[in-house]
């Protein structure tokens, strides 16, 4: 037995010549945030969308809570997901309480669940406002508002913050943090990769339909060996000691950009500097320790 709510083996989509996914695996645990990211083309829509089984695959299979994507018990399944598509499309002329009401009916949803909904998004205020005088970021809100219908224990979010403010997009990643806390899965794209870097669990790399890398961030930052570094703030009269110290240790150096002085370092020296360091006696009056971030470990892979 696995926890594994969706199983991906061997997944293959193929539009004519074009290889959109290609014999791609894929397993993702139950109550996790997973985050797929990958450049334009590289395939993470047309996966999405055959996990939805909204497309057929070519070859391969998906299991969802263990059931084949296809047939009658799929359907039912299918109840119990959420789906923001990246481009969400609506009715002008309904407001954004009938187009909830709308999507409530298609997927058999208690009309009662609405209301509540438009105010946890942020649109209570506009719920009786036809969706043509939306903002993006308001028809953004509107898109999560369906997708959440029905209490989803599985939701898929294909660029989810497209369109949200600052605020709206901490009220977005508040809410999934709940959704988690309730036991749901949720699978999510992202061309911001610092905003998901904190916020995912684990996450694949995808480049030509195919995974390059799967992990969370701080092991797929291992397995790139990608150098992290110190950024420093220094006594008057420090920075020769601090050249000293640094020079003798081995995949360390100082560098000097005016008044930034940072210590880059191999990850296996991380210690070693940190040790160097304190034995200045007083005279590094700040230290931060950057990590690379996910954009480097994702150049890194996909580059």
């Amino acid at each position: 037995m696995t926890n594994n709510v969706i199983e991906v083996h061997q997944i293959t989509k193929h539009y004519g010549l074009v290889r959109a996914v290609d014999g791609l695996d894929l397993a993702v645990e139950s109550g996790q945030v997973f985050g797929l990211i990958g450049h334009n083309g590289a395939g993470k829509s047309t996966l999405f969308r055959m996990m939805l089984g909204l497309v057929p695959a070519t070859s391969g299979e998906i299991r969802i809570d263990g059931w084949p994507v296809r047939g009658e018990e799929f359907r039912r399944i299918r109840r119990h997901l959420g789906y923001l598509p990246e481009n969400v499309v609506f009715y002008d002329n309904l407001s954004g309480l009938e187009t909830l009401a709308f999507f409530a009916r298609l997927k058999g949803v208690d009309h009662g669940e609405c209301g509540p909904l438009l105010e946890r998004v942020g649109l209570s205020d506009a719920a009786n406002r036809r969706v043509k005088g939306y903002s993006k970021g308001m028809r953004q809100r509107l898109g999560f508002a369906q997708a959440l219908l029905g209490k989803p224990r599985l939701l898929f979010l294909d660029e989810p913050t497209t369109g949200l403010d600052p605020e709206g997009i901490r009220e977005f990643y508040r809410i999934l943090r709940e959704m988690k806390n309730e036991g749901a899965t949720i699978i999510l794209t992202s061309h911001i990769l610092s905003e998901i870097q904190e916020r995912v669990d684990r996450l694949a790399i995808m480049k030509t339909g195919k995974i390059q890398a799967i992990g969370t961030v701080q092991s797929l930052r291992e397995e790139m060996a990608l150098p992290l570094w110190f950024e420093l703030r220094l006594a008057d009269g420090a920075e020769a000691e601090l050249r000293r110290v640094v020079a003798a240790l081995d995949g360390a150096e100082v560098n000097v950009d005016g008044e930034r002085i940072t210590v880059h370092c191999q990850r296996e020296s991380k210690m070693a500097v940190v040790q160097a360091l304190a034995a200045l006696d007083g005279r590094v009056i700040d230290v931060h320790i950057r990590e690379p971030s996910l954009e480097d470990v994702f150049l890194g892979y996909s580059g």
